[in-house]
């Protein structure tokens, strides 16, 4: 196993921890509470997080054979069949089942994560809705999944957290997918390289890019993260573009694997 897995694994359980005593206080009357997103209450919030945990270990551990209950041949075959509501169809299922038995296979399915994760021979890629991914992409995307979803639990029970420097893993994916987010729009991506210096919420800065490039975009980290997992509307953040590329950009982004979302509209 590699330092930066083992990081990242123990930050996506941190992120998880702080989501879960948040829904423990709730309790069952705030089970159902809605929240940010359209038709989704917590209940589906969790309940997304659980069943993709459960299909990346179903991915995860591919390589072992076709001892698996469920097989990834069976999941892609599902999704091909319905590929646009696959995946919420699997959220909403889930989460009409009673609460315990969600949030006992949540548990449950984020230890079976890390271990599937762990366990993948170094080098070893595992199969997925799109391209292949390693261990430590796979630990990536599923912490910025957490952490967007979560805020989403949090928006509801009216008690957002202060962002803390785990962001980081958040801010890396949104500036890696940034052709990703011009070619679901049917774009071609830019050409050159953008820069990027974002302030986190400890004052450190980060940066990604040529130092001389162009195309530049600077602000808080956080309001870089809400942005590219399409928790905020752009002319909500701190964030500032030089050139035109980059505008366009940051009225684009997203983090997330799928169609565009709708987004949030101005507050």
């Amino acid at each position: 196993m590699s330092d930066l897995l083992t990081s990242l694994l123990d930050d996506l359980r941190a992120e998880t921890d702080d989501l879960r005593a948040t829904v423990e206080r709730l309790g069952p009357d705030g089970w159902t509470t809605p929240t940010p997103a359209p038709d989704w209450t917590v209940a589906t919030q969790v309940a997304h997080l659980l069943w993709t945990d459960e299909v990346a270990v179903v991915a995860a551990s591919s390589h072992e054979g076709p001892e698996q209950e469920q097989s990834w041949d069976d999941i892609v075959l599902a999704a091909v069949e319905d590929p646009l509501g696959y995946v919420d169809q699997g959220a909403f299922d889930v989460a009409a089942l009673e609460r315990e038995e969600v949030l006992s296979r949540w548990a449950e399915s984020g230890r079976a994560l890390r271990a599937a994760l762990l366990a993948l021979p170094a080098g070893q890629k595992m199969p997925w809705f799109g391209p292949p991914m390693s261990a430590a992409s796979m630990a990536t995307a599923r912490f910025m999944e957490t952490w967007a979803h979560a805020l989403d639990v949090h928006d509801a029970a009216g008690d957002r957290p202060a962002p803390t420097d785990r962001i980081k893993h958040v801010a890396h994916l949104g500036v890696r997918t940034r052709d990703f987010a011009h070619s679901v729009h049917q774009e071609p991506p830019p050409a050159e390289e953008f820069r990027v210096e974002l302030t986190a919420p400890s004052g450190a800065t980060w940066t990604w890019g040529p130092q001389d490039a162009a195309q530049r975009v600077t602000g808080s980290a956080y309001d870089f993260c809400l942005l590219v997992t399409q928790r905020v509307h752009r002319a909500d953040t701190d964030l500032e573009a030089t050139g035109a590329a980059a505008e366009h950009w940051l009225t684009i982004a997203q983090a997330f694997a799928g169609p565009p979302g709708p987004g949030r509209t101005p507050a």
